[in-house]
């Protein structure tokens, strides 16, 4: 753990402010692994091969969905004459995301607007291919409307139109997926802060309870022993009945002492305050030191001698258990 700089030295030093300004400068977002973008290229209706005639505009539909995830999980769905890109594609995720469920969807969608126009060359070719089959499957449905519309749509454009134009959609698709999830983690930081403002304030109301406790022991302890030492008439010494009740007094303080407990606490949320500020890849550090919070809180609970201390323990858990679920979704 790299030692926390203190905030106000050098306050007064010009040199020193302008290295702590550079060094908050150097700090990068904090990224939450849940987003969405979507991306379209529309491409005008093209001439048809021989025909004189215009064919129908198609869009170029690009969207990725990004959920939480322990590592980079990459999924693709493409259409068969973009299945080459895959690799392409998948380069330039891994080179720009860290962790999280990715999935990458490319679409070619046909202008709702137009209808396609199949060529008379395709329409022969279809005419005769429906007369071979039925001489064989007599019973074989006949070519509809729809299904020649649905062939001509798929000759309009071969897979090389698109090979300059998608991945640099997949770069701007990737370009509004950070944005989005950068957008999200400043949400989730900006709760964590406020989560550990609030422990913050719940250990400052623990930490004067224990003294307050020990002394309060003590003193039962004594009148205990005052109690059995009158029942007894003098068979015990004053000092050693004393002595006695001192020592069991000194026990039940350390036993119930959490200042150690209240000392790794600040320590914990001192260092997620900084992961927070430097940003990049901390969802895994943060995970962890949300478990060091959850077990600091379970001793402070299990130390407790007072109802005040227990409910503070009770509503430390609430808040670290509201940062967990947090913190599952920062990259």
């Amino acid at each position: 753990m790299q030692k926390r700089p203190e905030r106000f030295a050098g306050a007064g030093n010009p040199q020193v402010f302008s290295g702590v300004f550079q060094r908050s400068m150097n700090d990068m977002p904090v990224y939450s692994m849940t987003g969405y973008a979507s991306v379209q290229h529309g491409a005008p209706a093209s001439e048809a091969e021989g025909t004189g005639r215009h064919a129908a505009a198609r869009r170029l539909g690009l969207e990725i969905r990004a959920v939480n995830s322990r590592f980079l999980d990459l999924a693709f769905r493409l259409p068969d004459e973009l299945r080459q890109f895959e690799p392409a594609l998948r380069e330039r995720l891994t080179a720009r995301l860290k962790r999280g469920k990715i999935e990458l969807r490319v679409a070619l969608e046909q202008d709702s607007g137009t209808l396609p126009e199949p060529s008379v060359r395709l329409l022969q070719r279809l005419n005769s291919l429906q007369d071979t089959v039925r001489a064989w499957l007599p019973s074989a449905a006949p070519l509809s409307v729809a299904d020649a519309l649905r062939l001509g749509a798929s000759e309009q454009a071969p897979e090389g139109d698109w090979a300059e134009a998608l991945l640099p959609l997949a770069d701007r698709a990737i370009a509004a997926l950070l944005s989005a999830r950068q957008r999200e983690g400043e949400r989730l930081a900006s709760m964590l802060q406020d989560r550990v403002a609030q422990l913050r304030a719940l250990a400052r109301q623990a930490t004067p309870l224990v003294p307050q406790l020990v002394e309060q022991q003590r003193q039962r302890f004594m009148e205990r022993w005052r109690e059995a030492m009158a029942l007894a008439e003098g068979a015990t010494l004053p000092e050693a009945a004393q002595d006695r009740a001192l020592s069991e007094a000194t026990a039940f303080a350390i036993r119930i002492d959490v200042a150690e407990e209240i000392t790794r606490l600040d320590s914990h949320l001192d260092e997620i305050d900084r992961l927070l500020a430097k940003g990049g890849e901390a969802g895994k550090r943060l995970d962890f030191l949300i478990q060091e919070l959850h077990r600091e809180a379970n001793t402070l609970g299990s130390k407790s001698a007072a109802l005040e201390l227990t409910r503070i323990s009770v509503d430390m858990k609430v808040l670290i258990e509201q940062m967990r679920e947090q913190v599952q979704n920062i990259e």
